[in-house]
């Protein structure tokens, strides 16, 4: 893949978190400064890479599953050479832990609870034996889950995490599951984006967030991750 294309894909999928609709050439070709021939072209070739499709007539594209693997796989790399500095939004979730340090599991809540209003996805977390979930209304107010097809798949994900989390405990300091990756509910168009971190209660305990595979994913996995090494550092 070319550098341009993979610009393309990123703006693709980083429009289409936002505007929750088909990104055209013509929006494409405004940021680029190129012509929406040249854009077309190179969607063409995203497209027969599998990276992008267009939805029913729509003249615009979305990603696919394995157009955000590629993406969030950069992303995770990039991270790895240069960790980012927190933010105010990762400052907001440390300022609300610190306030609950002396109790394990409010302060797991309350970065739960971080989560959900800086992401508006479902924020989940491991306390113990138990599961901790807020944030049902805005998973299910996303455009993708007013389906009902998609509804049952989420919520059968839902209904079976904890007890996979358990069985496949993922190992790495972050977990980025899109779509049909997810083990539960592989038709859900979910995201599961997860931290592993250690507590008084687990050396696999759990932080992240459920949302539709249409994610800022940059933002969101830098305050999963650093959710998740907050909380190992103060608990």
């Amino acid at each position: 893949m070319t550098d341009r294309q993979m610009q393309i894909l990123a703006a693709v999928i980083e429009q289409y978190a936002e505007i929750a609709a088909p990104v055209g050439s013509i929006t494409l070709a405004k940021l680029f400064g190129v012509s929406s021939a040249t854009i077309r072209s190179e969607m063409a070739r995203l497209e027969e890479m599998g990276m992008i499709q267009q939805p029913h007539t729509s003249a615009g594209r979305i990603p696919t599953d394995q157009g955000y693997r590629f993406y969030v796989n950069s992303l995770t790399e990039a991270d790895s050479h240069t960790p980012p500095l927190p933010d105010r939004s990762a400052r907001a979730i440390q300022a609300r832990v610190n306030t609950h340090g002396d109790r394990a599991d409010r302060a797991i809540r309350s970065a739960v609870d971080s989560l959900v209003d800086l992401t508006q996805n479902l924020g989940l977390a491991t306390i113990g034996d138990q599961l901790y979930i807020n944030g049902i209304g805005n998973l299910f107010s996303q455009p993708e889950f007013m389906q009902g097809n998609h509804t049952q798949a989420v919520a059968r994900l839902l209904d079976n995490l904890e007890p996979w989390l358990r069985e496949a405990a993922p190992n790495e300091p972050l977990n980025v599951f899109i779509g049909a990756e997810n083990p539960i509910g592989k038709t859900s168009g979910a995201t599961l984006i997860i931290s592993r971190f250690r507590s008084q209660y687990s050396d696999r305990s759990y932080i992240g967030v459920l949302g539709p595979t249409r994610q800022s994913y940059g933002k969101v996995m830098r305050l999963v991750r650093h959710a998740g090494a907050m909380l190992e550092e103060v608990l």
